[in-house]
């Protein structure tokens, strides 16, 4: 979860959704720094980071909802399938 501007790790560690998206948001950025460099793939990569992390980002929104149909609505959102 995210206060006050900062990143509580500890919660994030504990929820695997949300573990296991941030991981896959930083391989995303790690991934898209060696297209971005070494093949000059631009277009590419800046629509493959905003789709990339913003699993984790509707994942945080869904744990933080306001109802379980909120929770439900976000989840799906975020999930990649």
């Amino acid at each position: 979860m995210i206060k006050n501007n900062e990143i509580d790790l500890a919660y994030i560690e504990s929820n695997p959704i949300l573990n296991k998206s941030l991981d896959f948001s930083i391989k995303i950025v790690e991934y898209c720094k060696i297209l971005k460099y070494k093949y000059k793939e631009y277009n590419l990569t800046n629509q493959l980071i905003r789709s990339g992390t913003s699993i984790g980002a509707n994942a945080n929104e869904a744990v933080i909802g306001s109802s379980k149909k909120d929770f439900i609505n976000k989840m799906n959102i975020a999930s990649p399938c």
